[in-house]
């Protein structure tokens, strides 16, 4: 049985003070005989014998009786304390890009053959266990966005769905940013009783596909009550993006090993994600390397904290039956005994 044992009313039990002091009062002495004797020396025998008997036995058995009603009126119990955690968790929406650009791989070590992509979802993993009270979803996006995960505490599936993907998983090319953002925003718009609305926009690119630019997506975020922290990654130099397959984002190499370099990629133009996270109260952040897009990711982690409560509350389980059913047990054993074998002779 969990929990801690106590009394509900602990000063009864300064009733059984009381119990010794009767008992020097009247415990020295039994019942006086209903008889009548001719000699004194068998009157004094035959009260000896009845307070030894009788007066001893009896008189104990409803001492111990009292003791027990008193033991039981102090409400003894047992406790079980709980304690359950308010979250008033904030909604936080990732936009991921996916577009092909992310395959780039100049934030890590020429030898670690990571792309933006790579470096990007173990981060994202890394903040999304950081942060167990939140609804977290998922918007991957590249000339459109796709909705990946929906806000959900589940985050070893939000996880696990982030896995999944890869550079060209989605098939329309390009870079959707506005319309990323506005879905995103909706998104979050949706959830009732929101306590914060976080956006963390992450793309290496320029908006160059969709219906909605990125700015007029920022304000509509800002109406719906969402701050935008923007994430732009990625070198400030030209850098080659890698060969690789579509259908499965993997790097197609030389018979050397290394990547073969396509495309020349131009460093993109950060300036619209600062206005954007401006519109909407947010922030914008720059990342060249794991190093500094891991640091922005734990600085928003501190910016966007949690708040958690703590309910604390206990229930109880009475236990003042069994003194009692003791209590009743002894009372009828002493009315037996009283009754029969230490039954006083008339």
């Amino acid at each position: 049985m969990n929990g801690e044992f106590e009394f509900q009313f602990p000063w009864a039990l300064a009733f059984l003070g009381i119990l010794p002091v009767y008992a020097l009062l009247c415990g020295k002495s039994g019942k006086l005989s209903a008889l009548t004797f001719s000699s004194a020396a068998i009157a004094r025998e035959a009260g000896v014998k009845a307070q030894s008997a009788a007066g001893r036995f009896i008189f104990f058995l409803r001492l111990l009786v009292v003791a027990l009603g008193i033991v039981a009126l102090a409400g003894p119990r047992f406790t079980n304390y709980h304690v359950e955690t308010e979250t008033p968790g904030i909604d936080i929406m990732l936009v991921l890009d996916l577009s092909w650009s992310m395959e780039a791989i100049d934030m890590g070590k020429p030898a670690e053959k990571l792309s933006r992509f790579a470096i990007a979802s173990g981060v994202l993993k890394d903040f999304i266990q950081k942060r167990p009270n939140d609804r977290i979803g998922l918007i991957a996006f590249s000339g459109v966005p796709y909705l990946t995960s929906p806000l959900t505490l589940n985050h070893d599936w939000l996880i696990e769905n982030l896995s999944r993907l890869h550079i060209g998983i989605i098939g329309d090319l390009g870079t959707a940013i506005g319309d990323a953002v506005a879905v995103a925003a909706k998104r979050l718009k949706a959830v009732p009783n929101s306590k914060s609305r976080i956006i963390i926009l992450l793309t290496d690119g320029d908006n160059n596909m969709g219906k909605i630019d990125p700015l007029p997506a920022a304000q509509l975020a800002a109406a719906m009550g969402s701050k935008i922290y923007a994430i732009g990654i990625g070198i400030e130099a030209p850098c080659n993006m890698p060969a690789f397959d579509p259908a499965t984002g993997i790097f197609k190499l030389d018979a050397n090993g290394n990547v073969i370099p396509t495309l020349l990629l131009q460093p993109a133009n950060y300036s619209v994600l600062g206005k954007m996270a401006n519109l909407s109260g947010g922030h914008f952040f720059r990342a060249t390397n794991q190093h500094e897009l891991q640091s922005i990711y734990n600085q928003i982690d501190r910016l966007e904290k949690s708040e958690v409560k703590l309910r604390r509350f206990a229930t109880y389980e009475p236990l003042f039956e069994w003194p009692l059913l003791a209590a009743l047990g002894l009372l009828a054993v002493e009315m037996i005994l009283a009754n029969t074998r230490y039954r006083r002779v008339p």
